[in-house]
């Protein structure tokens, strides 16, 4: 019952090798024409961007509601460190912290005079 694989004959290996060349080669003529697969992921940023830049302070201000997954979303960074960013950002007076529990803080932008 059940057993193992059948082994296919030499020309179904080869033929299946040559199946998987010729796909390869036309994901390789896509990916130099820009066209993605949609599988695709983007490689997280590691380090937070500089709190002091105006650049950031404009955009933070521009938002509603600040949380760790819209500002990961929004530069592009991994959870952790969105996290550890609002922390600091909270430190330096820039945010202010509305609500949340254990897994989760809500903060908004401070408003500016």
């Amino acid at each position: 019952m059940g057993g193992g694989k059948k082994r296919k004959s030499l020309t179904q290996m080869a033929r299946a090798q040559e199946r998987r060349s010729k796909s390869r080669s036309k994901g390789k003529a896509s990916a130099v024409t820009g066209a993605s697969s949609g599988t695709d992921k983007k490689a997280l940023r590691i380090v937070a961007p500089n709190p002091m830049d105006n650049r950031i302070r404009k955009e933070l201000q521009s938002m509603k509601v600040l949380t760790p997954y819209t500002v990961a979303s929004r530069f592009n960074l991994r959870l952790s460190v969105a996290k550890n960013f609002l922390k600091e950002l909270h430190t330096r007076g820039i945010i202010t912290y509305v609500s949340g529990g254990r897994n989760i803080k809500i903060y908004k932008p401070t408003e500016q005079s």
